[in-house]
């Protein structure tokens, strides 16, 4: 039979977690699965909707910033800017734009990959 006060005393400390072992340590070193991309790949046409990807996404981008930043959402202004500039323009505006983003969401998950591994190698701070 347990007494109380061993059970009181178990009850304060939390089990240490172990680390899941399938994990990388470094975040450069991570598996790169394509199946939990939030694009659409379907088996054996990966390549044609990959190429769809890198024109029109980047187009619809710079489409989206033009309209909405420079010819600040008046469509007379818009269509206008639109005669004017070329595919590869609009392509160009676009394509910085997704590459920002892109890099921003890489440096969220490196940070978020160093927290959490921080978590299971603490090491207590003690003064001198």
């Amino acid at each position: 039979m347990t007494n109380h006060n061993s059970m009181k005393a178990s009850s304060k400390y939390q089990a240490k977690k172990q680390p899941i072992r399938n994990k990388s340590s470094k975040f450069a070193q991570q598996e790169v699965d394509l199946t939990q991309m939030p694009l659409f790949f379907p088996e054996g046409y990966e390549k044609i909707f990959l190429t769809i990807y890198v024109l029109f996404l980047p187009y619809i981008a710079g489409v989206i910033f033009q309209f909405i930043y420079i010819a600040e959402t008046h469509i007379e202004l818009f269509l206008s800017l639109n005669e004017k500039a070329s595919f590869i323009f609009t392509w160009l505006i676009g394509y910085e734009i997704l590459a920002t983003i892109i890099l921003l969401y890489i440096i969220k998950l490196a940070i978020s990959f160093t927290n959490e591994n921080r978590k299971y190698n603490t090491k207590s701070f003690l003064r001198p």
